[in-house]
């Protein structure tokens, strides 16, 4: 009896260490490449380790000093992939296919339109909405005696630039259009320029132009029109900005109301707060044909990682930034993003992200197909063409010969 009582005696000591033993912090990385929104992140994320007790470490990488996909690759290498990490489209996602999890029984798929599917399955969560159009400077718009409504073609477009370059002196400004194709700014021509070419006036997920030139079937018209509309670009854009500007220079000129128009997307209006001016978005005016949209579509969309023991924690992270008061004020008002999902009612505050969210509402808005081309082909073949265009080294016959032959290239 008294071993017995020995016995159960251990036995309950020992239990009672067990029971007292302090519970593994659940943590997870989460690596993302917009440098732009690290301290709100970061800030979401302490928000998060206060209300659930897990803890998220959140790792930028972007810019020019920073590659996420190089930093990925190590990772994997040294069996270290984060938890939750982004793609910006197919390419990404064939890239890293075995190890995404599938997220199409998770809540927010219900509420939103702009998931990443393949195969019918949803394995990307939005980051947010984004789109580009023409930014214009509606004040000087309205001095020049131009109205925005009228810029959906080409024609439209080519007399509205040579009655503001005839009234620059009077409007203050340095160039019509704020414009940049050389080195680094490849993303601005061969990303979200060539996408004119792709989309511009298709109903949205429209493949068959991006499908033909896959296959080196070019639509001659199509593609004439469009280098048409790149060369008015080019010809009203002040030359230092188009050939050596950086961002900056390029926001800049535009802020500073040197030029009327800016080629670029919402995501600027981190850098326009300062602005006095009233700004939206008008249609591109690649096309002779009236081209009533502007383009607009997830930037990126976060993926889990099916292979980590805390991917459900991955999981919970994204649906707290949804359904979470705390998640849709990080997103909409700490980010500054125009949420993707249909249960957030809160509103962006920068004026393009409301243009954006206008053309979105009003339903007039295009796909972005140029991800469906390999980052390679966008980023070393497309965008010298653009720049020699740019720099005068080539003409626009040559310009368009050149296009030409690398998307049939392309095709081989």
């Amino acid at each position: 009896m008294k071993k017995l009582i020995i016995l159960i005696s251990m036995l309950l000591v020992a239990f009672s260490l067990t029971g007292c033993a302090p519970k593994k912090t659940v943590e997870i990385t989460f690596k993302q490449n917009k440098p732009e929104i690290d301290a709100q992140l970061q800030a979401f994320a302490a928000a998060y380790e206060e209300e659930t007790g897990v803890k998220v470490n959140i790792v930028s990488c972007g810019g020019s000093s920073c590659s996420l996909g190089d930093m990925l690759r190590s990772d994997y290498a040294a069996d270290e992939m984060p938890e939750i990490f982004p793609i910006d489209g197919i390419e990404a996602y064939n890239e890293w296919a075995t190890i995404i999890d599938d997220l199409s029984g998770e809540e927010w798929v219900k509420d939103t339109d702009v998931s990443f599917k393949v195969d019918g399955k949803v394995v990307g969560f939005p980051v947010s909405i984004e789109g580009w159009g023409m930014a214009y400077n509606a004040d000087l718009l309205e001095e020049a005696g131009v109205d925005p409504a009228t810029l959906t073609n080409y024609d439209a477009y080519m007399a509205a630039f040579a009655k503001i370059d005839g009234m620059k002196a009077e409007l203050g400004i340095d160039s019509v259009v704020s414009m940049a194709a050389g080195p680094g700014m490849y993303w601005v021509t061969a990303h979200h320029n060539f996408n004119s070419l792709l989309s511009n006036g298709l109903p949205y997920g429209d493949r068959s132009v991006v499908d033909a030139l896959l296959d080196g079937d070019i639509d001659e018209t199509r593609l004439n029109e469009y280098a048409d509309w790149v060369n008015l670009l080019f010809t009203y854009a002040d030359n230092t900005v188009l050939t050596t500007g950086n961002y900056d220079s390029q926001v800049g000129a535009f802020l500073n109301q040197k030029a009327v128009f800016l080629h670029q997307g919402n995501w600027v209006d981190g850098n326009l707060t300062a602005a006095t001016f009233d700004m939206a978005f008008a249609p591109h005016g690649s096309s002779k044909t009236a081209t009533d949209g502007i383009f607009v579509s997830a930037p990126a969309w976060y993926v889990v990682n099916k292979d980590s023991e805390n991917a459900q924690a991955a999981k919970d992270f994204l649906e707290f930034m949804v359904y979470n008061e705390i998640g849709q004020k990080y997103m909409v008002e700490e980010a500054g993003m125009i949420p993707a999902f249909k249960n957030v009612t809160l509103q962006p505050t920068g004026k393009l992200s409301k243009s954006v969210m206008a053309w979105a509402k009003a339903g007039k808005i295009f796909s972005w197909q140029q991800y469906n081309f390999t980052g390679d082909f966008r980023d070393n073949t497309l965008g010298p063409i653009y720049n020699q265009l740019a720099s005068k080294e080539a003409t626009i016959d040559q310009f368009k010969a050149l296009l030409k032959k690398a998307l049939e290239d392309n095709a081989d």
